[in-house]
């Protein structure tokens, strides 16, 4: 009996690329999506970008990882099949998927749009969706989701530097809208200028707040300051700055993933004030209750944000313009990205053009 090939095997085939170990080398992979259901969007892959996440998971480092692992959680394209109910989209549209592909629509935080809060959460990729099949992310041809998952992109914006906003851009802008951080003059510092701080930026000087950098390079304050608009700049190492600007801030958004001290962070905001943390340490960091009681001061963790506040978001992005600065690699470069983003060299986020360069 003669073999049949892949394509005869599996008719929603898939093609993409994705670690199979710890090392997070990421090779050529074929797969299966699903067929496009009564509720599903089923999109040709455009852009993905490239977020530290995907550097976290391909390599386990937070040990929730499932091998092969197709990475991708900020996901652009044009819808190219819509399922018999969908309501929000058609054929042509551009789209977006972010962080989330599922949910369990009935508990507290789903009932509140907050379903990147579900104790059912089914992330992009590396999950068990609904069916018991591994969900695999946007490094790859196509792309099938529950419409309630899919954002529209709007016509005014690039899909290219629009895809980091479905994790950069929604991390930064749902702590400042839900810790009132976004009224005109308010002063809100942004910690780190990366990926997400960048973003930050973009978006609190969009809501008109005073926006401070704090970072610990010297010689990103031009870049700062002059490209993206911020209006002061502190280096963390700089005792006396640091010092100066004691008790200013009403906000901090901490964008940073190493492990680093919150203590001085902490000095910087008034009474009342929030910090913010969005980056995600592997290790633990160290907090003293005493500054917190005496300022009534708040830490607070962010993560995602929820579907409805995804797409006011990317809507707000729309009307001001707002994108990330990126770097678009082909396919076959993602592996040497992968190396760069370890070491913080990509200003500020890759992008890998999916539909040019993933050769099938």
């Amino acid at each position: 009996m003669e073999e049949k090939s892949f394509e005869e095997e599996h008719p929603n085939k898939a093609f993409g690329w994705a670690a199979r170990d710890p090392s997070g080398v990421l090779s050529p992979f074929k797969f299966s999506r699903r067929s496009t259901g009564e509720k599903d969007v089923r999109f040709k892959v455009l852009f993905c970008g490239i977020c530290h996440s995907d550097l976290h998971m391909a390599k386990n480092e937070w040990g929730i990882s499932t091998y092969p692992l197709v990475p991708g959680h900020e996901i652009v394209g044009q819808v190219t099949e819509v399922g018999s109910k969908v309501e929000r989209f058609k054929v042509g549209d551009k789209v977006g998927v972010g962080c989330l592909v599922g949910s369990c629509h009935s508990c507290d935080s789903c009932s509140s749009n907050l379903e990147n809060y579900c104790p059912e959460m089914i992330l992009t990729y590396s999950a068990k969706y609904n069916d018991g099949t591994i969900t695999y992310g946007g490094y790859s041809d196509i792309m099938v989701a529950d419409e309630h998952f899919v954002v529209l992109i709007p016509e005014n914006l690039p899909l290219d530097a629009a895809a980091p906003l479905l994790c950069a851009g929604i991390t930064v802008y749902s702590p400042l809208r839900f810790f009132d951080l976004d009224k005109p003059g308010m002063h809100v510092g942004v910690v780190g200028l990366g990926g997400l701080g960048h973003v930050a930026v973009k978006f609190a000087k969009a809501m008109g707040v005073k926006v401070t950098v704090i970072s610990t390079s010297p010689s990103k304050k031009q870049e700062a300051l002059d490209h993206l608009g911020a209006d002061s700049f502190l280096v963390s190492r700089d005792q006396d700055g640091m010092q100066a600007a004691v008790g200013t801030m009403d906000g901090i958004i901490d964008t940073v993933s190493a492990t680093h001290s919150i203590s001085p962070l902490i000095g910087l905001l008034k009474t009342r004030g929030k910090l913010v943390l969005v980056g995600a340490p592997v290790k633990p960091l160290e907090l003293s209750v005493f500054p917190l009681i005496m300022g009534g001061k708040i830490v607070s963790g962010s993560g995602i944000g929820g579907m409805k506040e995804t797409q006011e978001m990317i809507d707000f992005a729309a009307r001001n313009n707002i994108t990330a600065d990126i770097e678009v690699i082909s396919m076959d470069y993602v592996n040497t990205a992968m190396e760069r983003l370890l070491k913080g060299d990509v200003r500020y986020r890759f992008v890998i053009d999916i539909g040019n360069t993933l050769k099938i």
